[in-house]
């Protein structure tokens, strides 16, 4: 007899809503329930997906006896409270990035995580994009032998806009908003993901577009969060990376990473913020030109035309089943995601003081 279908609640109806919700009932999920503070949004959310249940309070979601596990996809001010009373109700865990609001409220998340004895990850879905997962095989197999250098650029014009964009919790620090927070988190999972843990940061924030437009008001307020950052950092067992990105950018040029060791380099573009799933390498080793690398079909193992995330968290929401079943909390899990928000404090402090800020 097969097992029966696992049970989730989705707290969030934004990327939950577009992207957890059909990853997990893809992946035999069994969604029992959505929630959101507008509750007619969830209502809405759960009518277009076929979910039963709709809460408006999370921590009702949260006290159901019928769900094993609940996704966090709200905005990150409540991940800490949310997931710590996940983790003591007996739920697992899956918590979107970024993680949390500081490592302090990362490390209660962590402790509370192994605590419980139940599986928690981070929605850090970017490791399992053909690119980077290709790139991370690469690596580990010595293609560039000694890493030395990585860099990235990510530059985008989401907020050159006719007229200020609509005012969001991103452009709040209360709710952890920004865009070092939004996309720079997942760089910088990735970043350790393929060099191991960083020794020291230094970083610059800045905010170039800070108008918004209050929707309900119709005034021009200021943002108080990043639209642009830079960072650089040393990683424990040696080299350097460095970004920039800035979502206030004209033309929009998209992302390069380019990854520099002794004996070559890898590259990997894309039009977007976020890695494609038919993203090639491009490469070269010895002094060899450039070459395209064709990406092993086990990096792309299925499809999914609607929407272009879905692959990678779909093999997300594998692992988070897998540890499940197994008892365990696969990569990325809550330990990735304090030491990722040490990394995104780090840039901040050094931001504000000037100063290359030391971890390791």
């Amino acid at each position: 007899m097969p097992p029966a279908k696992r049970r989730v609640g989705v707290i969030g109806v934004g990327f939950g809503a577009q992207v957890y919700v059909p990853a997990f009932q893809s992946e035999g999920w069994d969604v029992v329930a959505i929630c959101s503070r507008n509750r007619d949004k969830a209502a809405k959310a759960a009518a277009a997906a076929g979910i039963p249940n709709v809460h408006a309070d999370p921590m009702e979601l949260i006290a159901r006896a019928d769900i094993d596990a609940v996704a966090i996809a709200a905005p990150p001010r409540a991940h800490h409270p949310l997931s710590t009373a996940a983790l003591a109700a007996g739920k697992h865990v899956l918590c979107e990035k970024p993680f949390a609001m500081d490592a302090k409220e990362a490390a209660a998340m962590r402790d509370a995580a192994v605590r419980s004895g139940r599986t928690a990850m981070v929605g850090h879905e970017f490791r399992h994009t053909p690119q980077r997962a290709y790139i991370k095989a690469l690596l580990d197999e010595g293609y560039i032998g000694k890493f030395q250098l990585c860099t990235i650029e990510l530059f985008l014009d989401r907020y050159v806009t006719a007229k200020p964009r609509p005012f969001t919790w991103l452009a709040l620090e209360a709710e952890g908003g920004g865009l070092l927070g939004a996309l720079g988190s997942h760089y910088i999972d990735g970043l350790r993901h393929w060099f191991g843990e960083v020794a020291s940061v230094s970083g610059r924030l800045a905010n170039l577009r800070p108008e918004v437009t209050d929707a309900a008001t119709g005034s021009i307020v200021r943002a108080e969060t990043d639209d642009a950052f830079l960072f650089t950092l040393e990683f424990v067992r040696g080299g350097i990376a460095t970004m920039i990105s800035s979502f206030a950018a004209t033309p929009s040029r998209g992302a390069k990473v380019a990854v520099m060791g002794e004996r070559g380099t890898l590259i990997a573009e894309q039009p977007g913020p976020n890695p494609m799933e038919d993203g090639v390498v491009v490469a070269s080793r010895d002094g060899a030109p450039l070459q395209t690398l064709p990406t092993p079909a086990r990096y792309t193992p299925f499809r999914d035309d609607r929407d272009p995330r879905l692959m990678a968290f779909r093999l997300l929401v594998r692992e988070f089943t897998r540890g499940i079943e197994q008892k365990i909390s696969p990569a990325p899990n809550f330990e990735d995601g304090l030491r990722c928000q040490e990394v995104l404090d780090a840039v901040r402090a050094s931001s504000q003081s000037g100063k290359t800020v030391k971890l390791r």
